[in-house]
């Protein structure tokens, strides 16, 4: 291969060789012409070096200095000669002054000069033009770009194939792999991690390699190395390029999540409201039957313990269904709020009543403020609020510990809190644990519960305009709270 090399370099030395010969000839065939013609009639002498620069000019301008010194120097050479042999030496039009061939040779120089650098100007021109297209060409393809698949794969084919290199390879940080498209002499894995890592942007001219990161803004969130004839600014776009449509990617993936899930959702609380509805039916019979077999009398204890279990059970069979048909309710918004002034008082020790059996062998403690305080609110849904948060301390608290329940009467808003110790709900949950049939993973096993409860109580907080939220503590215990704002609903009320 290295021959091959060597005998393609020398046959283009050659053929450069011979192009150089040709041209230098060229101009030396037209000097000696213009020179004949100019002795042969003597009207043309005062102005042969005019016709000399005619020649040189050209030859500087469209093949190089060199050319262009050397037909300069034939130029003086062959007029000195021709001059030589004629009758008579005109000192003044002479060319083989050594001022006419400084003059000659400057104007080559100068020209070739002016030449190569508008030439230049001109390739880096076209050179930005093809570069303009090809990034066009580039932003065109990715936001065609089929966003169901990884885009690293499609990017690295299409900044090779668009942009002509010999190689690219393109690092995902976030899924940490790496794609590479063209010929690598040696594995890049190494070499484009480490531009991420060590955060090394930079271009080295004579391996033609481009190193960029990756970045959002300032985060950065993978890496690009090429290998070909793209500058700076070209490969500072395709890295943005690359971040851009690695955004879009990820933003893409969490838009269907989040759409399948919101699918999934809508599916399972149809579901279930359906069940609920279908549910109440054969509830209410069952308890009926219930109360009527214990209404019978003449039953053995077994029999009315049978009963019992029946109607306690179907009581929280209807329970559960009531609250499954009130999330729904709550979710499409048709509950309205019927907001009227409620005693704090009378509705907390309302809720306590009706959780008498389930508070039997817990201590409660009530802190209500020092007056008869009132809040305009819906006192169905407060009153299920203040349940679901009680009843949920009562299935988590140790056994025979107090459950703390308080109310501070603030100018804005009226904080409801309950307080119990039982498992640490812990941080990365204290979010979640509002959201529908969500349970912690330190409390799912620990008591029976379907995850609704709270869900239903962040529902009716927010309906007040309000909001809720949770802190628990090893040594401090759990504590639930509920804001809901009193300036507001007076408005609502009026």
């Amino acid at each position: 291969m290295r021959s091959s090399l060597l005998a393609r370099s020398a046959r283009g030395s050659g053929l450069r060789f011979l192009l150089f010969t040709l041209e230098c000839f060229l101009g030396i065939v037209f000097v000696i012409l213009v020179a004949s013609l100019a002795h042969w009639t003597s009207s043309l002498l005062p102005v042969v070096v005019l016709l000399y620069l005619l020649i040189v000019v050209p030859t500087a301008l469209l093949c190089g200095f060199w050319q262009a010194a050397i037909v300069s120097l034939s130029a003086v050479v062959v007029h000195s000669y021709l001059s030589a042999r004629g009758p008579r030496l005109n000192t003044v039009v002479d060319p083989a002054n050594s001022v006419t061939l400084v003059a000659f040779l400057l104007t080559a120089l100068l020209v070739s000069r002016l030449s190569a650098r508008v030439t230049d100007h001109a390739r880096e021109a076209e050179s930005r033009g093809g570069q303009m297209r090809d990034l066009y060409e580039f932003t065109r393809r990715t936001l065609q770009m089929n966003l169901h698949e990884e885009p690293g794969p499609q990017l690295a084919r299409l900044v090779h194939e668009i942009f002509d290199l010999e190689a690219v390879a393109v690092f995902d940080a976030d899924l940490h792999q790496i794609y590479q498209a063209g010929q690598w002499i040696a594995d890049p894995h190494e070499l484009v991690q480490n531009v991420y890592y060590f955060e090394t942007s930079d271009d080295d001219t004579e391996s033609g390699m481009g190193r960029r990161v990756l970045r959002l803004g300032t985060v950065p969130i993978g890496s690009l190395v090429v290998r070909g004839d793209t500058g700076p600014l070209t490969n500072d776009a395709i890295a943005s390029l690359i971040a851009i449509t690695f955004d879009r990617y990820r933003a893409f993936a969490n838009e269907s999540h989040i759409e399948a899930e919101r699918r999934a959702e809508q599916l399972r609380a149809t579901v279930l409201d359906s069940l609920a509805h279908a549910y109440k039916t054969p509830l209410t019979a069952i308890r009926a039957a219930s109360t009527g077999l214990g209404e019978m009398g003449r039953l053995s204890l077994a029999q009315s313990e049978l009963v019992a279990l029946i109607s306690e059970q179907a009581r929280a069979l209807n329970d559960l269904t009531t609250r499954l048909l009130t999330t729904s309710r709550l979710d499409a918004g048709e509950i309205t709020v019927d907001a009227a002034p409620v005693g704090v008082g009378p509705l907390v020790n309302e809720v306590l009543a009706s959780l008498r059996d389930r508070l039997a062998n817990m201590n409660v403690s009530v802190e209500l403020p020092e007056d008869d305080a009132m809040l305009i609110c819906d006192r169905q849904l407060m009153a299920m609020l203040l349940t679901q948060y009680i009843d949920n301390a009562c299935k988590y608290s140790t056994f025979g510990s107090t459950i703390s329940i308080g109310i501070t009467n603030d100018v804005t808003e009226m904080i409801f809190s309950v307080h119990s110790h039982g498992p640490v709900i812990p941080r990365a949950d204290r979010e979640r644990i509002f959201d529908r049939y969500f349970r912690s993973a330190g409390s799912s096993h620990g008591a029976p519960g379907t995850g609704i409860g709270l869900a239903v109580a962040k529902r009716a907080a927010q309906i007040h305009g309000g909001h809720v939220w949770v802190t628990s503590e090893q040594t401090a215990g759990t504590t639930f709270f509920a804001s809901i704002p009193t300036e507001k609903m007076q408005r609502y009320s009026a």
